[in-house]
Protein backbone atom coordinates (compact mmCIF):
# COMPACT_ATOMS: atom_id res chain seq x y z
CA UNK A 1 0.00 0.00 0.00
CA UNK A 2 1.15 3.44 -1.08
CA UNK A 3 0.17 6.92 0.86
CA UNK A 4 -0.51 9.60 -1.54
CA UNK A 5 -1.15 11.96 1.59
CA UNK A 6 -0.11 11.87 5.07
CA UNK A 7 -3.75 12.39 6.02
CA UNK A 8 -4.39 8.94 4.37
CA UNK A 9 -1.28 7.34 6.34
CA UNK A 10 -2.13 9.17 9.80
CA UNK A 11 -6.00 7.15 9.14
CA UNK A 12 -4.59 3.93 8.31
CA UNK A 13 -2.59 4.02 11.53
CA UNK A 14 -5.00 5.10 13.94
CA UNK A 15 -7.51 2.23 12.18
CA UNK A 16 -5.51 -0.72 12.25
CA UNK A 17 -2.80 0.15 15.40
CA UNK A 18 -2.84 -2.45 18.14
CA UNK A 19 -0.70 -2.01 20.89
CA UNK A 20 -2.38 -3.79 23.91
CA UNK A 21 -1.19 -3.14 27.05
CA UNK A 22 0.72 -6.10 27.90
CA UNK A 23 2.97 -5.22 30.79
CA UNK A 24 1.74 -5.41 34.07
CA UNK A 25 2.01 -3.43 37.05
CA UNK A 26 1.99 -5.60 39.80
CA UNK A 27 1.86 -3.10 42.75
CA UNK A 28 -1.55 -1.53 41.81
CA UNK A 29 -2.49 -4.53 39.53
CA UNK A 30 -3.14 -2.73 36.00
CA UNK A 31 -1.87 -3.50 32.68
CA UNK A 32 -0.06 -0.41 31.08
CA UNK A 33 2.21 -0.07 27.23
CA UNK A 34 5.49 1.76 26.91
CA UNK A 35 6.69 4.47 23.98
CA UNK A 36 8.60 1.28 22.97
CA UNK A 37 5.10 -0.79 22.67
CA UNK A 38 3.82 2.05 20.41
CA UNK A 39 6.73 2.45 18.15
CA UNK A 40 6.79 -1.29 17.70
CA UNK A 41 3.12 -1.78 16.41
CA UNK A 42 3.19 1.06 14.29
CA UNK A 43 6.26 0.26 12.17
CA UNK A 44 4.29 -2.42 10.36
CA UNK A 45 1.67 -0.11 9.23
CA UNK A 46 3.98 2.74 8.05
CA UNK A 47 4.77 1.79 4.28
CA UNK A 48 6.07 4.59 2.43
CA UNK A 49 5.21 6.69 5.51
CA UNK A 50 8.26 7.79 7.89
CA UNK A 51 7.69 8.24 12.04
CA UNK A 52 9.70 10.04 13.66
CA UNK A 53 10.19 11.27 17.50
CA UNK A 54 12.46 13.35 19.01
CA UNK A 55 13.04 15.85 22.09
CA UNK A 56 13.81 19.59 22.99
CA UNK A 57 14.31 21.30 26.56
CA UNK A 58 11.89 24.32 27.86
CA UNK A 59 11.68 26.30 30.65
CA UNK A 60 7.75 26.86 31.44
CA UNK A 61 7.37 28.98 34.68
CA UNK A 62 10.78 28.31 36.23
CA UNK A 63 10.30 24.54 35.51
CA UNK A 64 12.31 22.61 32.97
CA UNK A 65 10.74 20.27 30.78
CA UNK A 66 11.17 17.62 28.04
CA UNK A 67 9.12 18.61 24.83
CA UNK A 68 8.65 15.71 22.71
CA UNK A 69 7.37 15.37 19.38
CA UNK A 70 5.95 12.88 17.36
CA UNK A 71 6.01 13.68 13.50
CA UNK A 72 4.35 11.34 10.97
CA UNK A 73 5.60 12.34 7.19
CA UNK A 74 4.38 11.14 3.53
CA UNK A 75 7.01 13.12 0.82
CA UNK A 76 7.00 16.87 2.23
CA UNK A 77 3.82 16.76 4.14
CA UNK A 78 3.90 16.17 7.72
CA UNK A 79 1.67 15.93 11.12
CA UNK A 80 3.22 16.30 14.06
CA UNK A 81 1.76 16.11 17.80
CA UNK A 82 3.88 17.86 21.03
CA UNK A 83 3.96 16.62 24.73
CA UNK A 84 5.67 17.35 27.71
CA UNK A 85 7.13 16.33 31.03
CA UNK A 86 8.43 17.44 33.85
CA UNK A 87 11.79 16.99 35.27
CA UNK A 88 11.98 16.56 38.78
CA UNK A 89 14.84 18.68 40.67
CA UNK A 90 16.08 15.75 41.73
CA UNK A 91 15.58 12.11 42.74
CA UNK A 92 16.83 9.64 44.73
CA UNK A 93 19.29 7.09 43.02
CA UNK A 94 19.17 8.78 39.78
CA UNK A 95 21.65 10.86 38.00
CA UNK A 96 20.53 13.87 35.84
CA UNK A 97 20.76 11.58 32.37
CA UNK A 98 18.58 9.13 33.98
CA UNK A 99 15.83 11.73 35.61
CA UNK A 100 16.01 13.40 32.00
CA UNK A 101 16.10 9.84 30.05
CA UNK A 102 12.81 8.79 32.10
CA UNK A 103 10.79 12.50 31.69
CA UNK A 104 11.93 11.77 27.58
CA UNK A 105 10.44 8.41 27.55
CA UNK A 106 7.26 9.51 29.61
CA UNK A 107 7.10 12.72 26.84
CA UNK A 108 7.42 10.91 23.81
CA UNK A 109 4.78 8.12 24.80
CA UNK A 110 2.48 10.60 25.40
CA UNK A 111 3.10 12.50 22.02
CA UNK A 112 2.29 9.00 19.88
CA UNK A 113 -0.68 8.62 22.46
CA UNK A 114 -2.01 12.17 20.48
CA UNK A 115 -0.77 11.34 16.87
CA UNK A 116 -2.98 7.82 16.80
CA UNK A 117 -5.12 8.61 18.81
CA UNK A 118 -4.51 5.75 22.05
CA UNK A 119 -6.36 6.57 24.88
CA UNK A 120 -3.81 5.74 27.84
CA UNK A 121 -6.01 5.77 30.83
CA UNK A 122 -6.93 3.22 33.29
CA UNK A 123 -10.13 1.25 33.89
CA UNK A 124 -12.84 3.65 34.64
CA UNK A 125 -13.78 1.99 38.20
CA UNK A 126 -9.87 2.05 39.14
CA UNK A 127 -9.75 5.73 39.10
CA UNK A 128 -13.36 7.05 40.28
CA UNK A 129 -14.03 7.60 43.57
CA UNK A 130 -17.58 7.73 43.13
CA UNK A 131 -17.66 11.22 45.00
CA UNK A 132 -15.87 10.05 47.76
CA UNK A 133 -12.84 11.25 49.38
CA UNK A 134 -10.17 9.62 51.57
CA UNK A 135 -8.26 10.85 54.30
CA UNK A 136 -4.79 8.94 54.91
CA UNK A 137 -4.65 7.81 58.55
CA UNK A 138 -1.74 7.60 60.54
CA UNK A 139 -0.12 4.22 60.62
CA UNK A 140 -0.58 2.20 64.28
CA UNK A 141 2.00 -0.53 64.15
CA UNK A 142 3.58 -0.03 67.60
CA UNK A 143 4.73 -3.54 67.53
CA UNK A 144 7.31 -2.61 64.92
CA UNK A 145 8.40 1.11 65.17
CA UNK A 146 11.14 0.18 62.47
CA UNK A 147 8.38 -0.98 59.93
CA UNK A 148 6.14 1.84 60.87
CA UNK A 149 9.08 4.26 59.77
CA UNK A 150 9.72 2.71 56.75
CA UNK A 151 5.87 2.66 56.10
CA UNK A 152 6.02 6.11 56.37
CA UNK A 153 9.05 6.91 54.34
CA UNK A 154 7.28 5.17 51.86
CA UNK A 155 4.16 6.80 51.63
CA UNK A 156 6.02 10.24 51.86
CA UNK A 157 8.43 8.85 48.59
CA UNK A 158 5.03 7.87 46.55
CA UNK A 159 3.92 11.84 47.19
CA UNK A 160 7.13 13.50 45.72
CA UNK A 161 7.49 11.46 42.20
CA UNK A 162 6.41 13.60 38.95
CA UNK A 163 6.93 11.08 36.93
CA UNK A 164 4.50 7.88 36.89
CA UNK A 165 7.60 5.39 34.95
CA UNK A 166 9.66 6.75 37.82
CA UNK A 167 6.96 5.78 40.09
CA UNK A 168 6.27 2.69 38.82
CA UNK A 169 9.89 1.67 38.99
CA UNK A 170 9.77 2.57 42.61
CA UNK A 171 6.86 0.71 43.42
CA UNK A 172 8.63 -2.64 42.00
CA UNK A 173 11.38 -1.99 44.46
CA UNK A 174 9.26 -1.47 47.29
CA UNK A 175 7.81 -4.80 46.15
CA UNK A 176 11.11 -6.66 46.63
CA UNK A 177 11.97 -5.37 49.42
CA UNK A 178 11.54 -7.67 52.55
CA UNK A 179 9.79 -5.25 54.48
CA UNK A 180 6.93 -5.32 52.40
CA UNK A 181 5.95 -8.34 53.59
CA UNK A 182 5.96 -7.83 56.69
CA UNK A 183 3.42 -4.84 56.43
CA UNK A 184 -0.03 -4.93 58.03
CA UNK A 185 -3.03 -5.21 56.06
CA UNK A 186 -3.68 -1.09 57.01
CA UNK A 187 -0.04 -0.44 56.23
CA UNK A 188 -0.25 -1.98 53.08
CA UNK A 189 -4.16 -0.17 51.93
CA UNK A 190 -2.51 3.21 52.89
CA UNK A 191 0.68 2.36 50.52
CA UNK A 192 -1.56 1.33 48.05
CA UNK A 193 -4.02 4.22 48.57
CA UNK A 194 -1.52 7.21 47.91
CA UNK A 195 0.18 5.01 45.01
CA UNK A 196 -3.61 5.57 43.47
CA UNK A 197 -3.69 9.23 44.41
CA UNK A 198 -0.29 10.02 42.83
CA UNK A 199 -1.40 8.18 39.90
CA UNK A 200 -4.42 10.08 39.30
CA UNK A 201 -3.15 13.51 40.16
CA UNK A 202 -0.17 13.07 37.29
CA UNK A 203 -2.80 12.32 35.04
CA UNK A 204 -4.68 15.19 35.57
CA UNK A 205 -1.67 17.30 35.08
CA UNK A 206 -0.87 15.27 31.80
CA UNK A 207 -3.89 16.11 30.80
CA UNK A 208 -4.45 19.82 31.82
CA UNK A 209 -0.93 20.53 30.30
CA UNK A 210 -0.83 21.73 26.93
CA UNK A 211 -0.20 18.89 24.13
CA UNK A 212 -0.71 16.08 26.48
CA UNK A 213 -4.30 15.41 25.87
Amino acid sequence: MTFKTVSEALVHIQQNLKAPKNRVNKFANYNYRNCEDILEAAKPLLENATLTVNDDIVEVGGRVYVKATATLCVGDSCLFTNAFAREPEAKKGSDESQITGAASSYARKYALNGLFLIDDTQDADATNDHGKTKETKPIDNTGDKELDKWAKAVIADIQSFTNQDDLDAFMGDVRKDERAKKLTKEQGELIKWQYDETTKKLQREADDFPGMK
